[in-house]
């Protein structure tokens, strides 16, 4: 699957009437996608109503002051990780006083990558006030950096509508 520019933003809008529905405000924590995400859905107009703000926490110092990441987390698992992803939305939850949150980190190329954590691994998580905290992984294809960063945003888009599906 590849998204272009016209369907994510298609998925933005969508994702802020779904957002604005529930009256639910957001917040984005993103490492890989150094604000994309954030700014996919700030480019529609009215996005304010749904968007609470945004922590780009590229290093893993700004996951700590950010988002609140505990160090020894990121030391014991690796900044690329399913815990870490998942205290990354649990403190933009915090952080932005949000009602969700969706945080992502990953390797998007083109170098970086190991054998455990290739180029296009990445660790999402959607926590939301009240609910359990969702994560995904996956694997894209290295199919360049700017690729794995769009289909990146793309997949956040779906997994914060998972969320607000079962909170429905």
């Amino acid at each position: 699957m590849t998204t272009d520019s016209g369907a994510l933003h298609r998925a933005a809008i969508d994702l802020l009437e779904a957002l604005k529905a529930r009256e639910a405000m957001i917040c984005t924590v993103e490492s890989c996608t150094g604000g994309m995400i954030a700014a996919a859905l700030t480019d529609i107009a009215g996005s304010s109503a749904a968007v609470a703000g945004g922590l780009v926490t590229y290093s893993n110092e700004a996951k700590h002051d950010l988002a609140g990441v505990p160090m020894a987390l990121i030391e014991r698992h690796g900044a690329v990780s399913e815990p870490v992803a998942v205290a990354m939305a649990e403190g933009g939850l915090q952080a932005c006083r949000a009602h969700i949150a969706i945080a992502v980190t990953g390797v998007a190329g083109p170098g970086g990558g190991s054998v455990e954590k290739p180029v296009g691994l990445v660790h999402f998580a959607c926590a939301a006030t009240g609910s359990t905290t969702l994560h995904e992984r996956h694997l894209f294809a290295d199919r360049g950096r700017a690729f794995i960063r769009r289909e990146t945003v793309a997949q956040a888009f779906r997994l914060v509508h998972r969320m607000l599906r079962a909170q429905d």
